[in-house]
């Protein structure tokens, strides 16, 4: 539920503080007495919070307030990080592609993310685990020289490869 903005002949009390499009303090005054002043100026009279007796208002561009409230509530995002990445390795997969996704892997931890590296195996790539074990290893390796990592989940094997997931120390 988004709250409403009231301006000029919706708001509903009979004295408010008034603060000019400046933001000087104009004082206490009767509502058609702020409104008529912000007419007067081409402008409308917002009011800003009603919290307080009497509530406060501001002579403003009702436009042009409303657009910097969206740009208030968009600024007030949930910061970056957090979340978990996924690096995918093939069982063949070359030393520079392995440098590359290394990398990859360094950006997400330094934003704070964790990374889930995943290593899918596909038909006679099952029957050599082994070589599929080492080759995440080297991957760890790799990555652990970039920056320094601690395990979440160990090497574990699934149906489909191998999994785990790492965070930055």
């Amino acid at each position: 539920m988004q709250n409403r903005v009231l301006i000029n002949n919706f708001i509903r009390s009979k004295e408010v503080r008034v603060v000019s499009e400046t933001g000087e303090q104009l004082g206490v005054m009767n509502i058609f007495d702020a409104i008529d002043l912000a007419k007067s100026k081409g402008l409308d009279l917002i009011q800003v919070t009603e919290k307080v007796e009497p509530p406060v208002c501001k002579i403003s561009n009702y436009g042009k307030y409303l657009y910097s409230l969206q740009k208030k509530e968009k600024s007030h995002k949930q910061p970056k990080g957090g979340e978990l990445k996924e690096i995918r390795l093939t069982f063949n997969i070359s030393p520079h592609d392995m440098e590359t996704r290394a990398k990859q892997g360094k950006k997400f931890l330094e934003e704070g993310n964790k990374v889930k590296i995943n290593m899918a195996l596909r038909g006679r790539e099952k029957a050599m685990g082994n070589f599929a074990k080492e080759k995440a290893q080297k991957f760890l390796d790799d990555l652990n020289l970039l920056i320094p990592i601690k395990t979440e989940r160990e090497l574990k094997r699934e149906p489909i490869g191998f999994t785990m997931i790492v965070s930055k120390k």
